[in-house]
């Protein structure tokens, strides 16, 4: 399955949020839930409970709770941390989607997974560029992550000018439509599941990313795994072009 077939995946995976005998809370769960991949609808009926809503897939329940319930502040736990009161419904939505975003968001996204692969200090991070000219412009955040000893830095874009000549992180160059079409990051977490994370999004129009983000540790582990098996070959510790 490729970069694009994944989004599409994550995509088709959309749940309904359904808001019982509730129509003035709807417009806020939509607030709250907009970069979810999650419809929220409204249905009044002359029997039944109260103001309470059901997540659904494709028509198979999944979890309910009371609007009022869901929209309360958190109580505070005895350590002082509110809990959060959208976990009963978070707990069965793995990715986030998001649309349109442009290449500001996109960059701001990405700098929250290299600065978790810059904290962690080991493990792998993958990262495409679709372009080298626009990996050219990153270039001394990327050195500065791959001199780290313990982590690995693998980067991918197609070879639009001349594969810069550096030996801190490794570049592996390639023309594939998934290559030049996505931008994504992703890092293993160094063996540590909680600190998994990946994102992947395709540019569906000129300077627009359609894709989601996601911290579950199979959908992590799929990416990177994809990305090895299909274009990391023999590496030798620097840049290489693929032939």
């Amino acid at each position: 399955m490729s970069l694009t077939e994944l989004i599409s995946g994550v995509e088709s995976h959309e749940r309904t949020l359904t808001v019982y005998n509730a129509a003035d809370a709807v417009e806020d769960l939509r607030d709250r839930f907009a970069d979810r991949n999650l419809v929220v609808e409204a249905v009044e009926t002359e029997t039944g409970p109260e103001r309470f809503l059901v997540l659904s897939h494709d028509g198979e329940f999944l979890t309910a709770v009371g609007v009022d319930e869901l929209l309360s502040d958190p109580e505070p736990t005895s350590a002082g941390f509110g809990g959060d009161p959208y976990q009963p419904i978070l707990d069965h939505i793995d990715e986030t989607l998001f649309t349109s975003y442009d290449r500001g968001e996109m960059l701001a996204a990405s700098r929250e997974i290299e600065d978790r692969a810059w904290r962690v200090g080991a493990g792998e991070l993958h990262a495409g560029f679709q372009r080298i000219s626009t990996l050219e412009s990153q270039l001394d955040t990327y050195s500065a992550l791959g001199s780290l000893e313990a982590l690995s830095v693998h980067t991918y874009a197609s070879a639009d000018t001349e594969v810069p000549a550096q030996t801190d992180f490794l570049i592996h160059a390639d023309d594939a439509e998934e290559i030049t079409a996505s931008w994504f990051v992703a890092f293993d977490g160094a063996g540590l599941d909680h600190a998994k994370c990946a994102l992947l999004a395709e540019e569906r129009s000129p300077g627009e990313f359609y894709g989601f983000w996601s911290y579950d540790p199979d959908t992590v582990e799929y990416v990177i795994e994809h990305l090895r098996s299909t274009y990391v070959h023999a590496d030798d510790g620097v840049s290489e072009r693929r032939q």
